[in-house]
């Protein structure tokens, strides 16, 4: 994914790992917002490469709680270690932030 420097306007690009539903993309990170987090605060457009894909779109922080949120948590838990309660989803992301990405129409 790439953002765009909140201070700088430069492009910042970073590898993740990644969850698809229905035209969303779900990404995940645990511990303290990284500059790319940050990045999507202040400009929400991204532009994402998936294999030889190059996609535009809007991200957001799912908010705890939220449909998006609890979405999210199971399609990338289920995509990378199968299907998990939702005892285990909720501790496996306890520390973690949720982002959703919407594509853009093309």
């Amino acid at each position: 994914m790439t953002t765009t420097g909140r201070k700088t306007g430069k492009q910042h690009k970073v590898e993740l790992w990644f969850a698809l539903d229905n035209g969303k993309i779900f990404l995940s990170h645990e511990g303290k917002q990284t500059d790319w987090m940050k990045n999507i605060g202040k400009k929400s457009h991204v532009t994402v490469r998936i294999g030889s894909s190059s996609l535009e779109a809007t991200a957001v922080v799912a908010k705890e709680g939220s449909a998006s949120r609890e979405k999210g948590k199971k399609f990338l838990y289920e995509k990378y270690y199968g299907p998990a309660s939702k005892e285990v989803l909720d501790d496996w992301f306890e520390l973690s932030t949720v982002i959703e990405l919407t594509l853009a129409p093309e």
